[in-house]
């Protein structure tokens, strides 16, 4: 019989990463660049900070029949590219080369923020968040500014300082860069803390050395290693299965397991059995429009459904802890994350299972009251979570006037101030707490007050992938725009049976032959949205053509009055005048201000409008960016 062409075994991960830094591990030349965001990093510290697995990787020793050209991982020092590597790494490239900048490189960290802007970033461990167990481990990694100082109030107010080592120490935040190295700052560390008075701080630090940064030192990670007797045929096989992945084991098969325990099918409750609808597909179809298989919460997952129900049990434990007269750091988290999930008790979720089921199907309610008729207009998939929870709390409240205005501002802030891309967890466990107490007379939510849409956003909204973006279009729609062919509003009926969709104002032909620039005239200030059939007329027209081809009409359109057109553009928050003329300039600052005033209308707050600019740079989310991260979800 042949032999294994491969060995598994455990290597300690800061071996790993000095590997790397000197060349010894690189990475074959045909792997793809860098680039995880500053969420996925945060989440992987978070990981091996509790000993938690991160997966294994996959190399291919050096010298065989398979000759890849070596390339070293992204930031090493130049003589890392002059040396011969021992091994090539397969899989894994992702986690090692983002453990490598923040851990080891002692640089700061290029990475992209879930806005899709380029930022530069430290990264620490909030020592007393992550002794908390009632904190999510990864809320206690933040990531900081390249001068590590964070700001609000666009830039005029320094809330965390942690421009020198002694601020560090002050603020007990420990940098990534020196979680294999800790000596001297803990010598730093003791000295800023000394005197007895300081001792319960002095033993924070030796808590938080033996229970997170030790994890670090000790971390160990399985390697499958391809011997260089392994062939080509055998490399590109296991390469191109390394990369397709398979789908890891999530939460909601976890929860299956415990509860068949039980003598209760969980699956058979989400998916159905024997021509029974289960309740995934019962929330698929709830306002499902005409020909087609699925309504607006149609991708409602599994998970999701779970974490709402926890809401309501761990918010149950939080008030028992508090009637029993506990307090602080003795209070359990109302939470909904993974671990929360895992430990959601089969009597909880039997419990509250139809009360939020019922939530979901009035969160579809809700969103095509805000003209949010399909899944790809929905700004947040995530907020979806907390709007149902919420309503599911409330009950037939929201029905109510007064009670449905805070929840559509509610709703608006969220989408507007771009709030549910990053830390969603915690962000949809204070809405839960925090919105129902708005309701009732209590202060506003933080995602209303935290909230502050900058008036240069317009301007960069330029895609789909913007959940702002989808607001703008579904605000106009709510305000009442009228097709310019039609003078028809958009409501559900008209939106289906006219194909609406939004569109280029100015058309994109008429731009490129002006020389205007793509990253100005495809931003959102420049779309509205239009039936297939307008679209279709307008072409690639000036619109000073398009209006007049318009108002004559033809064989199938009727002709529409001047008077009834500039009616019809000015539902549209856009100047007649200015479109007449083709003034391109003049529109995009005209319909700007108009808009703006809109979000303010829908968030009440005002947008700001000022020189400070925000963070980072722009990414252009190109075919090769889409790719990308189609192989981070699979790493």
């Amino acid at each position: 019989m042949a032999g294994s062409t491969f060995q598994t075994n455990p290597y300690d991960l800061n071996k790993l990463l000095d590997d790397c830094h000197h060349g010894v591990l690189q990475l074959p030349d045909f792997q793809r660049s860098w680039v995880w965001d500053e969420d996925r990093i945060k989440s992987l510290i978070a990981s091996i900070s509790r000993a938690f697995p991160i997966g294994a990787l996959m190399t291919l020793d050096s010298g065989g029949e398979v000759n890849f050209k070596p390339r070293p991982i992204e930031g090493t020092p130049v003589a890392a590219k002059q040396t011969s590597p021992h091994s090539l790494l397969l899989d894994g490239q992702q986690r090692m080369t983002s453990l490598y900048q923040v851990a080891l490189r002692g640089k700061v960290v290029e990475t992209v923020t879930t806005k899709k802007k380029k930022v530069r970033r430290w990264f620490y461990i909030d020592i007393r968040k992550s002794l908390d167990p009632s904190f999510d481990r990864e809320d206690a990694i933040i990531g900081v500014p390249e001068d590590r100082v964070v700001r609000t109030d666009f830039g005029r107010e320094a809330v965390l300082d942690l421009s020198s080592v002694e601020q560090e120490y002050y603020h007990l935040m420990y940098p990534v860069s020196q979680v294999f190295d800790w000596d001297k700052w803990q010598d730093g560390f003791d000295k800023h803390w000394r005197g007895d008075e300081n001792e319960s701080i002095r033993e924070e630090f030796r808590a938080f050395k033996r229970q997170i940064l030790e994890n670090f030192k000790y971390y160990r990670v399985p390697v499958i290693a391809l011997d260089r007797s392994t062939r080509k045929e055998a490399v590109c096989v296991v390469f191109e299965k390394v990369n397709t992945g398979g789908k890891p084991l999530d939460a909601f098969e976890l929860v299956t397991a415990m509860y068949a325990a039980e003598n209760h099918e969980l699956r058979k409750d989400w998916y159905g059995d024997d021509g029974v609808k289960g309740r995934h597909r019962r929330l698929a179809e709830t306002l499902r429009p005409p020909g087609l298989d699925t309504g607006i919460i149609a991708n409602v997952a599994n998970t999701d459904f779970l974490q709402a129900i926890s809401l309501f049990h761990t918010r149950n434990l939080r008030r028992a802890a508090e009637a029993a007269g506990k307090k602080g750091k003795e209070l359990p988290a109302v939470t909904g994350n993974r671990q929360a999930l895992l430990n959601l008790p089969l009597e909880a979720y039997k419990r509250y299972e139809v009360q939020v089921e019922r939530g979901f199907v009035q969160a579809a309610k809700f969103l095509h009251m805000l003209y949010i008729y399909r899944i790809f207009d929905l700004p947040y998939q995530s907020q979806v979570i907390p709007l149902s929870a919420i309503l599911a709390d409330i009950g037939d409240a929201w029905e109510h006037e007064a009670n449905r205005a805070k929840l559509v501002r509610w709703y608006w802030n969220g989408v507007f101030g771009e709030l549910y891309g990053s830390a969603v967890d915690t962000r949809i466990a204070r809405d839960f707490i925090e919105v129902p107490a708005w309701l009732k007379g209590g202060p506003e939510p933080s995602t209303v007050s935290e909230t502050m849409f900058r008036a240069d956003r317009l301007k960069t909204m330029r895609m789909r992938l913007s959940a702002a973006y989808k607001g703008v279009n579904a605000l106009l729609m709510k305000e009442g725009t009228q097709d310019f062919r039609s003078g028809q509003k958009f409501d559900h009926t008209v939106f289906f049976g006219e194909n609406v969709d939004i569109h280029h104002i100015f058309p994109q032909d008429w731009c490129k032959k002006e020389k205007i620039k793509p990253d100005v005239y495809d931003s959102i200030i420049n779309k509205t949205p239009l039936s297939y059939k307008t679209n279709r007329i307008i072409g690639g027209l000036a619109p000073s053509d398009y209006l007049d081809r318009l108002q004559k009409g033809d064989e199938t359109t009727p002709s529409i009055e001047p008077e009834r057109l500039d009616a019809y553009l000015a539902s549209h928050l856009i100047d007649p005048l200015l479109l007449r003329a083709n003034r391109f300039s003049d529109f995009m600052a005209d319909r700007q201000k108009r808009l703006l005033s809109l979000i303010e209308q829908a968030t009440g707050r005002a947008p700001y409008i000022g020189d400070v600019l925000e963070e980072g740079e722009d990414v252009e989310a190109d075919e090769d960016t889409v790719e990308a991260e189609l192989t981070i979800a699979a790493e």
